[in-house]
């Protein structure tokens, strides 16, 4: 598996040299490599080979495979991390740091925009479809992509089913609520199931092998294993249109390989670490980043204490700040469950009542 997780960087940069070698000309090197950027939102590094009069840097080779094997794969992660952090890559001075910073933020502007231009902007965004009508409704379209959107519930509450139904939705056209991409699924606890994503694909009249071969999945067994396949998703992402990320779950490693008081401080930091890369992902891919969550008992006293158990999801403040929108999935009867907005910036606290079925996701039964 490893040597499988090697090869999107192996083949970016055998890529990454061809283009080099064959730029003969600095204009024809951008020419090309725009001819060749065929996926909206990624600029590739080779950019930077051209000289500075064409937008570019002047790197070398040398300098593009280092940048590579440093886990930076296009112009927008450059742009969007401190000047400093380049310092850290292999043969990149201060000089040369500051030549491809400043190229970069030529290639990806990041202008101020007014609140109209903000708002046509979130109108335009692509929304992935639960497989719930009621469940879409809630959430004002569906999956919004370009954001984290955490899902945390106890067991057998529906998170997981939800993220096998995600996988098949994105496929979609987006006129059926899809995103025409890709799916990447990180699991953890080794909940992933690819015959659900052939029993959705039979819901929505799709081809099963051509789902499967749409969805990228890795299997993380540490939390630091964890941490270095999201390097290697920001290289598949500039390899091929995506858009979902699934981390199923977010947490559960963290919470087993950080263990008692004396490792709490650690294993917050590793966690906040870990989410804001998994922000920077969806600013720079634009997709939407799903994630799930344990949940731990809150003993409650006083009325609460007569309400029935009382949970909250772990991860403390580092994973509520970290998620733009949070959903609360609880069981209801039988195979219905009930999802309850918990915090969003734009949505208002509200509940929809879904149900599981050999499709994924659906509407409840009316009368439920």
């Amino acid at each position: 598996m490893e040597q499988q997780a090697r090869q999107p960087k192996r083949a970016r940069r055998e890529a990454a040299e061809e283009a080099v070698a064959e730029a003969v000309e600095p204009s024809a090197q951008v020419v090309q490599a725009e001819e060749d950027n065929d996926e909206p939102g990624i600029t590739r590094l080779e950019r930077l080979c051209a000289t500075v009069d064409q937008k570019g840097a002047g790197i070398s080779k040398a300098d593009l495979n280092a940048l590579l094997d440093h886990g930076i794969h296009c112009v927008e992660t450059i742009a969007f991390m401190p000047l400093r952090k380049l310092h850290e890559v292999k043969g990149i001075g201060e000089t040369k740091a500051a030549r491809i910073h400043a190229a970069a933020k030529q290639l990806v502007p990041m202008r101020m925009v007014s609140a109209a231009e903000m708002l046509q902007l979130r109108k335009n965004m692509v929304q992935i479809t639960t497989g719930s009508a009621k469940l879409d409704s809630l959430l004002k379209g569906g999956v919004e992509t370009g954001q984290i959107t955490e899902i945390f519930g106890e067991f057998r509450c529906g998170k997981t089913q939800l993220c096998h139904t995600l996988c098949v939705a994105c496929q979609l056209p987006i006129s059926r609520g899809g995103g025409e991409s890709k799916a990447l699924y990180i699991d953890t606890e080794g909940t992933f199931r690819p015959e659900r994503l052939a029993d959705i694909a039979k819901r929505y009249g799709l081809n099963e092998e051509d789902v499967l071969e749409n969805v990228t999945y890795a299997r993380a067994y540490n939390a630091e294993h964890q941490d270095k396949l999201l390097a290697e998703a920001a290289s598949v992402f500039c390899e091929s249109r995506y858009a979902v990320l699934i981390v199923d779950s977010a947490t559960g490693l963290f919470r087993t390989d950080y263990s008692g008081r004396g490792e709490l401080a650690d294993r917050q930091q590793a966690l906040n670490r870990f989410l804001r890369k998994l922000q920077r992902i969806a600013d720079e891919h634009g997709v939407a980043v799903v994630i799930t969550n344990q949940v731990m008992a809150s003993p409650e006293s006083g009325p609460a204490a007569y309400m029935g158990p009382q949970v909250k999801p772990i991860g403390g403040h580092i994973i509520g700040h970290a998620s733009q929108t949070r959903l609360f999935f609880r069981k209801g009867k039988g195979e219905t469950r009930i999802c309850k907005i918990y915090d969003s910036p734009s949505l208002p606290e509200g509940e929809a009542m879904f149900a599981i079925d050999a499709g994924g996701i659906v509407d409840a039964p009316e009368g439920k």
